[in-house]
């Protein structure tokens, strides 16, 4: 994934609160790398929802599910932790497979790739910003101690003309169900009990 500038207002987005990506890249020449709303309307692109794919990691410890969720990287996510992790996920076009995307995505944010084995499709929710989420869940293990995460570059302090290179995430942790409910977006808990259905 491609670094981008962003203000402060515009990394909050790329967590969920509007940020999208552009639909239209083979009109304007656009490569199709997530943009911010600002950035898609000085392109010429149209207004449309953002959507993001995502993959859900699901193993067993002592006959328990556990989830893998990661937590965003920045200043602007620092202090935060009940309600903010979330499951690997990036933005894709309209024409991407959802399911390549989710992988691709969870390679950028991870450092490492997704377990191969088959998927269960989790199907889709919405965020409070309107952006949707489509998920898969997979059977797999890592070690989350070595993951590595891509960056972009933030304006930081707000305002002040200077950027930092944040990382998309800032670490990765098994969770039981339980506490895995507390810890995640609460729009994504849907995903954690549709899990809960097909185990």
């Amino acid at each position: 994934m491609s670094k981008v500038r962003r203000s402060e207002e515009e990394a909050k987005n790329r967590s969920g609160a509007g940020a999208g990506l552009c639909a239209c890249p083979r009109e304007i020449g656009h490569s199709g790398a997530p943009v911010s709303i600002s950035e898609r309307r000085a392109l010429g692109c149209p207004a449309v929802a953002a959507r993001s794919a995502g993959i859900l990691v699901h193993r067993r410890r002592g006959g328990k599910l556990e989830v893998l969720l990661v937590h965003p990287g920045g200043p602007l996510w620092a202090k935060r932790d009940r309600g903010a992790w979330s499951i690997p996920k990036g933005e894709y076009g309209a024409d991407e497979d959802g399911l390549a995307a989710a992988r691709r995505e969870f390679a950028e944010e991870l450092g490492l790739p997704a377990p191969e084995g088959p998927v269960a499709d989790l199907g889709e929710v919405r965020l409070k910003s309107g952006k949707r989420v489509q998920a898969w869940s997979v059977a797999g293990d890592l070690d989350v101690g070595v993951i590595t995460s891509n960056t972009f570059e933030l304006e930081w302090p707000p305002r002040s003309g200077r950027t930092i290179d944040v990382p998309e995430v800032d670490r990765a942790q098994w969770f039981g169900l339980q506490e895995a409910r507390e810890r995640l977006n609460p729009a994504q808990v849907a995903l954690l009990d549709r899990l809960e259905q097909l185990s």
